[in-house]
């Protein structure tokens, strides 16, 4: 098991297949897919796709989301970290996407800037990246202060699948 960054409460690790569970609840609640698509998950072997895709992601580009532990319980809380995006959005592509998601039961902890921030720095320190995107539904305020309180700075809004979005960016230069 690959350990990509430890903080004082959390361990981002790999995705692994025994997260499916904590996975499922995750992804299962509609109100973590508000402002996703309203697209949750039905039921566990689509857990189980969303693992194996990730992780496939990891052995292409070496690198995925990442799963999130407390370090206090153990338990599987929700995942954070980057991924390589191959698709256009918002005219670019080939790009490196930061991103977060919690279960709801652990939100307003401080987890998704704590995590935000260990990817962020695994990315411009560990692959030594030039830049770091970001991009939130404009109507999520909380992952659009994430985004600003790690130092990715707005650049403008768009649309994306039919939904209003605002796009940040990062370079190491930005987050001194």
């Amino acid at each position: 098991m690959n350990i990509f960054a430890e903080t004082e409460p959390l361990i981002l690790r790999e995705l692994l297949p025994t997260d499916e569970a904590g996975l499922f609840e995750l992804d299962s609640d509609p109100e973590v897919h508000r402002y996703l698509g309203r697209n949750p998950l039905t039921n566990i072997q689509q857990s189980r796709d969303v693992i194996a895709f990730i992780r496939q992601q990891y052995i292409n580009n070496g690198i995925g989301r990442w799963a999130v532990i407390e370090k206090t319980t153990g338990n599987f809380i929700g995942w954070c970290g980057l991924k390589l995006t191959t698709e256009m959005v918002n005219n670019h592509i080939n790009f490196y996407d930061i991103g977060y998601r919690f279960i709801k039961r652990y939100w307003g902890k401080g987890y998704a800037t704590e995590s935000a921030l260990a990817a962020l720095n695994y990315g411009f320190v560990q692959l030594q990246l030039n830049e770091i995107y970001g991009m939130a539904d404009i109507g999520n305020a909380s992952s659009n202060h994430v985004l600003q309180k790690i130092g990715l700075k707005f650049v403008n809004t768009f649309d994306y699948d039919g939904d209003q979005c605002n796009w940040y960016q990062s370079t190491p230069l930005t987050l001194l």
